[in-house]
């Protein structure tokens, strides 16, 4: 008789991945041969993966990175790619659907991203042991014109609009409220996705591109409405993006948010555009996060090296352990997974329950070895 061991499968999950440079999998070289011990592999892919387009004007940083860096990403384990993000229409079309066939020609699942909306919003299920998983990917940093509709290309889109209270009515110019509400067909779009794949799959597991970017802790009052609804309606794990920095982690009705995951292996933004330093763009983005260090071997604030992977058990079809791995990022922006009792360990463990607890959330964290356990319970 088969061991209960025997008919788990391990789900390893990670954050942002974008690769531009000679060997694309050198950016991979302290972690591969870990992610290969997984039965499924997910990431998060920021560039495009095209030598063809034109960036169009919307693009604050325009990102594109040959189209072997797929390669890489599939050599690494990657079975899963949200390629869902504000980045995903940087070089126009041409240089989407080339990231699509790149993904797709190395045996990947792209998620979040088709030739229309009813595309973008499919999932990719995948079957392990005899259990179906399904992954969908939506996102919520949108320029214009990135989102699908059912005659355009695009992501899949859950919007969210912002209103700004000020805090003192009758003096003008005093500080203001920041409130944001999910759009509510996006949401409704989104349930429905949801409930159609669970009734296909025995898991569902949201990739969400949202939230704060650079600013420690803060989440935006959209992503817990939108994350409470996605289980809600079935979701089983819900994985974040966007914002470079690790968030905290909520645990609502049994089920696992991971607000942000953080940086994991994406090379520092100057490798994107030239000058970029230079630019007032960018000079935008420095204000949010004072630490940005242009001089620096590691340009970016220090709270981009701290990462995770996440440990996700699934046995008898539902998810019956999830952990976090510490990762930190090198000089060169490659991550390495650190050991209990390591001082970069015990940083990122205190960092997560720091950011968690700011945001009045009350997750409760267990050490066992190398990995931190989630309480779920």
């Amino acid at each position: 008789m088969a061991d209960a061991k025997d008919k788990e499968i391990l789900l390893y999950a990670v954050g942002d991945v974008g690769p531009k440079r000679e060997d694309p999998r050198t950016m991979f070289r302290h972690v591969s041969g870990f992610l290969k011990q997984g039965d499924i592999r997910f990431c998060q892919l920021e560039t495009n993966l095209s030598t063809r387009g034109t960036p169009l004007p919307q693009a604050r940083l325009p990102m594109r990175a040959h189209p072997n860096s797929a390669w890489a990403l599939r050599d690494c384990g990657f079975e899963v790619v949200s390629f869902a993000s504000n980045h995903c229409m940087d070089f126009g079309q041409e240089a989407f659907f080339d990231t699509i066939r790149a993904i797709r020609a190395n045996g990947m699942e792209p998620i979040g991203v088709g030739r229309n909306i009813v595309e973008a919003r499919s999932p990719a299920i995948l079957e392990r042991k005899g259990t179906r998983i399904a992954f969908l990917a939506y996102y919520s940093i949108l320029p214009f014109g990135y989102w699908a509709e059912n005659d355009r290309p695009g992501c899949a889109p859950m919007r969210a609009w912002t209103i700004y209270e000020q805090v003192e009515p009758d003096q003008p110019g005093s500080l203001c409220r920041t409130h944001t509400f999910p759009h509510r067909d996006d949401l409704q779009a989104m349930a429905d996705d949801i409930e159609k794949a669970k009734s296909n799959a025995d898991i569902v597991i949201l990739s969400m591109h949202w939230g704060i970017h650079f600013v420690p802790a803060q989440l935006a009052d959209y992503q817990r409405e939108t994350a409470r609804k996605a289980i809600d309606c079935g979701a089983d794990l819900i994985l974040g993006h966007h914002p470079h920095v690790l968030k905290g982690i909520e645990v609502y009705k049994g089920r696992a948010i991971m607000y942000s995951l953080g940086n994991f292996a994406i090379e520092q933004p100057a490798a994107f555009m030239q000058d970029l330093y230079n630019t007032a763009r960018h000079r935008e983005i420095e204000e949010l996060n004072p630490q940005w260090d242009e001089k620096s071997e590691y340009p970016l604030p220090p709270e981009t090296r701290k990462s995770l992977i996440i440990k996700c058990i699934i046995a008898q079809k539902r998810i019956a352990r999830i952990s976090f791995l510490p990762v930190y990022l090198r000089a060169g922006s490659e991550p390495e997974i650190l050991k209990s009792g390591d001082e970069r360990f015990e940083d990122v463990v205190r960092y997560i329950d720091e950011i968690t607890s700011d945001q009045k959330i009350h997750t409760r964290f267990a050490r066992e070895g190398d990995e931190v356990v989630v309480k779920t319970d």
